[in-house]
């Protein structure tokens, strides 16, 4: 048997209504509650009549700034006025005078020209040479060369190397042992070194240049 439902009855229909309803309800309770004012109420202890006080609203207090006074008007400026034409010239003059002579004083000095030297060479297409040759240089040595009186009684003997550099024009110039064997042989060499001729320039692409030569100077007991 099929049961058949009242279309009056149904609560689904009336859903949206009865929502609209309950919420307009808790509106007004909302507005009714903000509404509501709250009374204090206070017993005398003489058992006398009730006071009822109503709360006071808190009133916020506006506070007034106070600006400091205006500053003073400013003095005025004095102007003094000067009746005699001729010192005023004079302090012209002076001030004249005096710029003049500071700017006499500055120092315009010129900046130094920083000369740079020429290279030192080691290997030139043209090294240096003693005037004559390699046999010349070692008949020199052999004849100026004095064995020292300390090598001789200490009986030594070896090569002292020296460096020296050969200028442009054939002198020699800074002459230093690079290794020595003592017994006085390393200055008797230095001063036989000093003491050469000059030499023949070494040369590169065919202008004279300086170039640094090491010299090996054997000494030898007999």
């Amino acid at each position: 048997m099929e049961v058949k439902k009242n279309p009056k009855a149904d609560i689904e229909s009336r859903k949206g209504m009865f929502f609209l309803i309950g919420l307009l309800i808790a509106v007004a309770i909302v507005l009714q509650a903000f509404e509501w004012r709250v009374f204090e109420v206070t017993s005398s202890s003489a058992g006398g009549p009730t006071e009822i006080f109503e709360e006071e609203e808190l009133i916020p207090i506006t506070r007034q700034e106070i600006k400091p006074p205006p500053p003073p008007p400013p003095k005025p400026t004095e102007i003094e006025i000067v009746e005699d034409e001729e010192e005023i010239e004079e302090e012209i003059e002076l001030d004249t005078e005096m710029e003049e002579e500071t700017v006499v004083e500055q120092d315009f000095s010129e900046e130094e020209e920083v000369v740079e030297e020429p290279q030192i060479f080691t290997i030139v297409e043209e090294m240096p040479s003693f005037p004559g040759g390699e046999e010349k240089l070692f008949k020199y040595l052999g004849e100026n060369i004095k064995y020292p009186q300390m090598a001789k009684e200490a009986n030594i003997s070896g090569i002292v190397y020296v460096t020296f550099v050969v200028m442009e024009d054939g002198s020699i110039k800074n002459v230093k042992k690079l290794r020595g064997i003592g017994g006085g042989c390393d200055e008797e060499a230095i001063r036989v070194v000093k003491s050469m001729p000059k030499w023949k320039s070494g040369k590169q692409r065919g202008k004279p240049v300086r170039v640094q030569f090491n010299l090996p100077i054997r000494f030898t007991l007999m």
